[in-house]
């Protein structure tokens, strides 16, 4: 994706959205995997992820046992706080 489509994307509300998936192993199902995805996508919705999520289980073997999500907005307000503290440097 080119990075002009994803500063789109970002102005009209896609966040940084990060999900840890676990899942059983085809062949020793007792055995949990880990898997990291990330991807912009629209809190609270996430229709990015679900569509992944709806892959996943139509395609891939491993059976999922839970999804973990969390996920920021890059673009934002700048912050301003006061210090407590100056340091003069000379």
């Amino acid at each position: 994706m080119q990075a002009h489509t994803q500063l789109q994307r970002q102005l009209q509300g896609y966040r940084l959205t990060t999900a840890e998936i676990l899942y059983h192993l085809p062949d020793h199902p007792a055995v949990l995997q880990s898997y990291i995805w990330q991807e912009l996508d629209m809190a609270p919705r996430y229709p990015v992820l679900h569509r992944f999520l709806d892959f996943w289980t139509r395609e891939i073997d491993g059976r999922l046992h839970s999804v973990r999500v969390a996920s920021v907005g890059i673009i934002g307000p700048a912050e301003w706080r006061h210090t407590q503290h100056l340091i003069q440097l000379h």
